[in-house]
């Protein structure tokens, strides 16, 4: 499961290469029948044996019994010394407990820093071979994968393009990507809400991005988790449409927190819709000031140029 928004097996995922072959990543519970460490006997004796007996107060301890005629002892390991009574069979008894101090477990840790550290080395390998390493996000439906097409059919010619797809199940991006002309690796999450950066890591182990080119990672469809997992990308752009609302930067700030772009897409609608564009970008720059924008319909072509010149510019930079 996912230490950060519990989702997910962290095992769970596969990983379909340009075949179509799934490499499967998963765990399997086994249950074991446990034995007991020793035997009691009828016959009246005196032993000795540990027992352990929870308790409230967080200590365990033993004690002396008397059982069936015969008794054994318990011994108590409590650091600091207390006294308590126990009874037995209508007896009271005193002894000692060594209490340990109570422990103070600091949850101010980083739950993130096995991915932020893979993140790292994904960072460095995109920049050994000056891959320019894009993480694109959005809602369910935005137009991502659209936008990817064009983007691969308009630049293909002279871009070497290569792009890693997220979603639960299916290959059907990945395969529509291929369609467009670039090598395309599926990540299936399963239950999990979002890409992370060992997925990362193991797909670029089927793919051979070559240098000097253009990695494009769509993530799941999520305005939430994947915010928060660092994939070791150049930049990060956030896809909203216009069916979604002018608020959508209020609802989830932190993917706009920090993100690079914002590309507002399907503006081919608002005559139909209702959705302030000025608002709009007015929530989210409260949120980024430094957030960049294009306005764009990846069905008729508005606004790509603006976002081609903006792939140049980072691969540029």
């Amino acid at each position: 499961m996912c230490e950060t928004c519990g989702c997910g097996n962290p095992d769970e995922f596969k990983i379909h290469d340009h075949k179509g072959d799934p490499d499967h990543h998963h765990s399997h519970d086994h249950e074991h029948e446990r034995h007991d460490d020793h035997d009691h006997h009828d016959d009246h004796h005196s032993h000795d044996h540990q027992h352990d007996h929870p308790h409230t107060n967080g200590h365990e301890h033993s004690h002396d019994h008397d059982h069936d005629g015969h008794s054994h002892t318990h011994p108590h390991g409590h650091a600091g010394s207390r006294d308590h009574k126990h009874e037995h069979d209508g007896n009271s008894y005193s002894h000692q407990h060594e209490h340990a101090p109570k422990k103070v477990i600091n949850l101010n840790m980083d739950i993130l820093s096995e991915n932020n550290r893979q993140a790292e080395r994904n960072r460095g390998y995109f920049e050994g071979k000056q891959v320019l390493s894009l993480n694109l996000v959005s809602s369910p439906g935005s137009g991502k994968t659209t936008i990817l097409e064009k983007t691969i059919r308009d630049l293909i010619a002279t871009r070497k393009i290569f792009v890693i797809e997220g979603d639960q199940q299916t290959a059907r991006d990945a395969d529509r990507i291929e369609k467009s002309g670039a090598p395309a690796i599926q990540i299936n999450t399963g239950s999990g809400c979002h890409l992370d950066a060992r997925m990362i890591h193991l797909a670029l182990k089927k793919m051979e991005v070559e240098n000097n080119a253009i990695l494009f990672i769509e993530n799941v469809g999520n305005l939430v988790c994947p915010a928060l997992f660092d994939l070791g990308e150049n930049k990060r752009v956030v896809v909203i449409s216009v069916t979604e609302g002018d608020d959508k930067p209020l609802k989830y700030p932190y993917m706009f927190q920090s993100s690079n772009l914002c590309i507002i897409n399907k503006t081919d609608l608002l005559p139909y819709v209702d959705f302030d564009v000025e608002m709009a970008l007015s929530n989210a720059r409260q949120l980024n000031p430094d957030l960049e924008f294009i306005l764009m319909s990846a069905k008729t072509g508005d606004g790509m140029q603006e976002w081609y010149q903006w792939l140049e510019k980072m691969t540029i930079d």
